[in-house]
């Protein structure tokens, strides 16, 4: 099965550059889940939610058909990495607790997905599909970052894209729902930092190869003087959502 590669290419950069889902948040995912035996990490790309589950889980399965994106994941001794596709894993029957997919569930084949949370998933099993949206900074920050977003990379961000910004509301998910409460992601970064998020964008890498030209650094003088002082920390934070539900 052939998947959708947006990131290997980049894989060491999204690993650094990408902020981290809410703490509050997987402590809600432990609460949810029927045990703490084992959680299955779909898409897992470099791991960034994987080592965040392995604080509560006794053992996570972190799964990507990427390999250079395991390659450049952070080990953890919990954390078991395998170069695999979500809609076909290696995973035992039953096996599974908590099925958790972060930033990743608009790469997927749904039907063989879905297929196979019900094969590996324990009853009464978590499904919980997450991703953020975009981010604020400030109102001057934001209305250069806008600009970058929908006016010049516009083009070449990929039709999933859409997805995510519609807050995955439109997508089925054929499971028992479980209301989840309302997170917000954050980060605490400085200019250099920032600028390295919005190269981590597939849009931003597309954008690159199709004109040769690197959209982030033409937008940084804009963005360097709506920043300010480019080593002072700010806030950057993201709506970050949440669709959860049961195997029957």
């Amino acid at each position: 099965m052939e998947f959708k590669d947006h990131f290997s290419g980049h894989a060491a950069l999204y690993r650094d550059a990408r902020p981290l889902p809410p703490a509050d948040w997987f402590d809600w995912l432990a609460q949810q889940a029927p045990d703490l035996s084992l959680a299955w990490d779909a898409g897992c790309g470099n791991g960034q939610a994987s080592v965040g589950l392995a604080a509560h889980f006794e053992r996570v399965v972190a799964t990507d058909p990427s390999a250079t994106q395991i390659e450049a994941a952070a080990a953890h001794p919990r954390v078991d990495y395998r170069v695999e596709p979500a809609e076909r894993s290696s995973l035992a029957a039953g096996s599974a607790s908590l099925i958790g997919v972060s930033q990743a569930l608009h790469w997927f084949d749904l039907d063989a997905f879905h297929a196979e949370v019900r094969r590996v998933a324990k009853p009464g099993a978590l499904v919980a599909v997450s991703a953020y949206g975009n981010c604020s900074v400030s109102r001057e920050i934001d209305a250069v970052e806008r600009r970058l977003y929908a006016d010049t990379l516009g083009p070449d961000w990929p039709p999933e894209r859409a997805l995510v910004d519609a807050g995955y509301r439109d997508l089925p998910f054929p499971f028992a729902p479980v209301e989840a409460p309302g997170f917000m992601m954050r980060a605490d970064w400085n200019l250099a930092q920032f600028l390295a998020y919005l190269r981590s964008w597939s849009a931003t890498q597309r954008h690159a190869k199709r004109t040769g030209n690197d959209a982030v650094e033409a937008a940084a003088p804009d963005l360097a003087a709506a920043w300010g002082d480019p080593a002072a920390v700010r806030a950057v934070r993201w709506p970050f959502f949440t669709r959860a539900g049961r195997v029957g």
